[in-house]
C-alpha cells in the first residue's frame, strides 16, 4: 500500500518516514484508514493499516511532525520498549517494523526484551519459521502461550526457547500433541519459578515427567492436566505432595483418576480453590466429603459426568456457596420434565 503526500520542507527527517514527497510501502492490510495530519498548515496524507491502534498512529505521527525531537529519539530500552511498545498487540508491532529500518531495529530490540509471548496475538496459525525467528534472541520471557502452534510445535522448536528462558512463570501448551516427555523435563529443569502450567490434551505427559516437574517446580499454583490419560492416582499424589501451594488443578477427562488422588489432593493442598474432575468416572462420594473437610477455600468444583458422585456429598459444598457444575436434584428433574413434555417447569402440587 502506498503512502503519498507532501510535508513541509523544513520538517527534518527522523529516519522513520522521509519528508518532502512521501511515497513508499508502509504496510499491507485488507483494510486501510485514511489519516490526515496537519503539519505547519500543509496536509501530510498517510494511508495506514485499518487494524492499527491509536498508539501505532501516534508513533507514525511523531515520526513526521515538526517537533524538536522524534519518537525514536526517546530512550529505546528505558522508555519505548517497557512503557510504550508493550501496550501494542504483537501483530501490530510486526507491521510497524515495516515503516523503516529504524523502526525495524526498535522492534527487534523489543522482541529480544519482551516478557510475554502469546501466539494467538499473531493470528490463527503462526508459521514455524516465524516462531523461531521471533524468539531466537529472547532470554527474559516470563509468560509463554503456544496453543496456536499445536499443529507443528515439536521439541526441536520448543526446547531452545525453554533452555534460554529461566524466568518463565506461566506456560500454556494446550493441545500441543507433537511434543514429548522431554519437553516437560526441560521445563522442570529450566523454570524453577514456574507457577502456572497448562498441559491440557497433551497425552504424552507420563508419570516420570510429571515427577520431574513436581521435584523442581514446587511453587506451582495452577496445573491443567485435562485429558492427560497416562497419569494415574500415584502420579497425581506425588505432584500434590510436592506442590502444596496449588490453588487450581484440573484432572478432567481421565478415567484413571479416582478417590485416592482426590483425597490426597485435599489433604496436601489446603489453599485449593478450583478443582476440575469432569469425566473422572472412578471418583466417588467419599473423596468429595474429604475435599469438603480439608479445603475450606474451595470456590468451584466440576464433577459433571462423575456418575458415582451424588448430592449427598455435594450438599455440604453447595451450602458453603461453592460453585458446582451440576444442579440440585429437584431443579435437574424439573429441567428434564420440561424437555420431555415441552412445558415450563410449573408443577401443580394440589393433588
Amino acid at each position: 500500500m502506498q503512502v503519498a503526500g507532501t510535508c513541509p520542507a523544513d520538517v527534518p527527517s527522523q529516519g522513520a518516514i522521509p519528508c518532502g514527497p512521501i511515497v513508499g510501502n508502509v504496510a499491507e492490510s485488507e483494510s486501510f484508514w485514511l489519516f490526515l495530519l496537519e503539519a505547519s498548515g500543509n496536509k501530510c496524507e498517510l494511508i495506514l493499516p485499518g487494524s492499527c491502534s491509536s498508539l501505532a498512529l501516534w508513533c507514525l505521527m511523531m515520526s513526521v511532525t515538526h517537533t524538536r525531537g522524534c519518537l525514536l529519539d526517546l530512550p529505546w530500552e528505558d522508555i519505548l520498549v517497557p512503557h510504550i511498545l508493550c501496550h501494542l498487540p504483537l501483530q501490530q508491532l510486526l507491521s510497524l517494523q515495516r515503516v523503516s529500518k529504524s523502526f525495524q531495529s526498535l522492534i527487534q530490540l523489543y522482541l529480544a526484551n519482551m516478557r510475554c509471548f502469546d501466539s494467538s496475538q499473531i493470528g490463527p496459525a503462526i508459521p514455524r519459521a516465524a516462531f523461531v525467528n521471533l524468539l531466537k534472541d529472547n532470554e527474559v520471557l516470563q509468560q509463554l502461550a503456544l496453543q496456536n502452534c499445536s499443529d507443528w510445535l515439536t521439541d526441536r522448536e520448543l526446547l531452545p526457547v525453554i533452555g534460554q528462558n529461566h524466568h518463565l512463570h506461566q506456560i500454556q501448551l494446550k493441545g500441543c500433541a507433537q511434543l514429548s516427555r522431554h519437553a516437560l523435563v526441560a521445563i522442570s529443569l529450566s523454570c524453577p519459578n514456574l507457577r502456572q502450567l497448562s498441559l491440557a490434551h497433551c497425552e504424552w505427559v507420563d508419570s516420570l515427567s510429571l515427577r520431574s516437574l513436581a521435584d523442581h517446580c514446587k511453587a506451582l499454583e495452577a496445573v491443567d492436566l485435562t485429558a492427560c490419560r497416562q497419569l494415574k492416582d500415584e502420579a497425581i499424589c506425588y505432584l500434590v505432595q510436592k506442590c502444596s501451594r496449588l490453588k487450581s488443578l484440573s484432572l478432567a477427562v481421565n478415567a484413571n483418576v479416582g478417590d485416592v488422588a482426590v483425597e490426597e489432593t485435599a489433604k496436601c493442598c489446603p489453599e485449593l480453590e478450583h478443582l476440575d474432575l469432569t469425566g473422572c468416572l472412578r471418583v466417588k462420594n467419599d473423596s468429595i466429603r474429604v475435599l469438603a473437610e480439608y479445603c475450606p477455600k474451595l470456590r468451584s468444583l466440576k464433577v459433571k459426568h462423575c456418575h458415582n458422585v451424588a448430592e449427598s456429598s455435594l450438599s455440604v459444598l453447595r451450602s458453603r456457596g461453592v460453585e458446582l457444575d451440576v444442579e440440585p436434584p429437584l431443579q435437574r428433574a424439573l429441567v428434564l420434565l420440561q424437555d420431555v413434555v415441552g412445558f415450563a417447569p410449573f408443577i401443580n402440587l394440589q393433588i
